[in-house]
């Protein structure tokens, strides 16, 4: 189970950390994402980190602004968001798979097996 907390309204220009909190023993053996979806529209890739940490890579939308890091010893994926613009508002969701494919190739939904409850992210003007 997946539950992500962290969202909220900012400014244009501010920063949010997304967190999201992994039930179980083996979260490190989950390659883990984040995703954002607004309403009519599909869900959007934003960032995937490998099982030990060591590699990401991310949406060229939110290259060089977020940052998406992990804690296996307390079950955590965070994503740190800089800069933020009014385009990225959406709500965001964490997510995980069992995947032995490369992160790189990791930025379709259909490719994780389980999903958190969504955190609304809102970015004013």
């Amino acid at each position: 189970q997946l539950q992500a907390s962290g969202g909220g309204l900012v400014q244009a220009g501010g920063s949010l950390r997304l967190s999201c909190a992994a039930s179980g023993r083996t979260f490190s053996s989950y390659v883990m994402g984040w995703f954002r979806q607004v309403p009519g529209k599909e869900r959007e890739f934003v960032a995937t980190i490998s099982r030990s940490g060591g590699y990401t890579y991310y949406s060229d939308s939110v290259k060089g602004r977020f940052t998406i890091s992990r804690d296996n010893a307390k079950n955590t994926v965070y994503l740190q968001m800089n800069s933020l613009k009014p385009e990225d508002t959406a709500v965001y969701y964490c997510a995980a798979t069992r995947s032995l494919s490369t992160a790189v190739t990791l930025t379709t939904s259909s490719k994780y097996d389980y999903w958190g409850q969504g955190t609304q992210v809102t970015v004013s003007s």
